[in-house]
């Protein structure tokens, strides 16, 4: 097996009641599960109407609703989604959402959002 270098590695085993929660303001706290220089995998709780500001990254990402309904946005088009619903948004696509009833995400990454690890991993 030819193994690479890699910049960021996370533990292989990750218990989401000992990991570090991030508050990141207005009702948002995310959880970073696991990640290497080619993914992420961050937990995201968001009480009812936090908003998840539009934005845009060079990322690939994938947002499942593990519980909660969201009103999710991907351009001009908006959508509301539930538990168990899935959201694909490319890279450099202008995206946001809001919370409509208290839930949570969970995002993954590709490659690793390095802006969203935490400063004792980087470099």
């Amino acid at each position: 097996m030819n193994k690479r270098t890699m910049k960021y590695s996370s533990k292989l085993f990750m218990k989401g009641s000992e990991e570090e929660r991030v508050d990141v303001g207005e009702g948002i706290v995310r959880q970073n599960l696991g990640f290497d220089d080619s993914l992420l995998l961050a937990r995201v709780s968001f009480e009812n109407g936090s908003i998840g500001y539009t934005h845009a990254h060079p990322h690939s990402q994938v947002a499942y609703v593990e519980s909660g309904v969201f009103d999710f946005s991907i351009g001009s088009e908006t959508r509301r989604m539930e538990a168990g619903d899935c959201v694909y948004i490319p890279p450099n696509a202008q995206h946001g959402a809001v919370c409509v009833e208290a839930g949570v995400l969970l995002d993954i990454f590709s490659p690793c959002r390095e802006d969203l690890l935490p400063e004792n991993i980087k470099e």
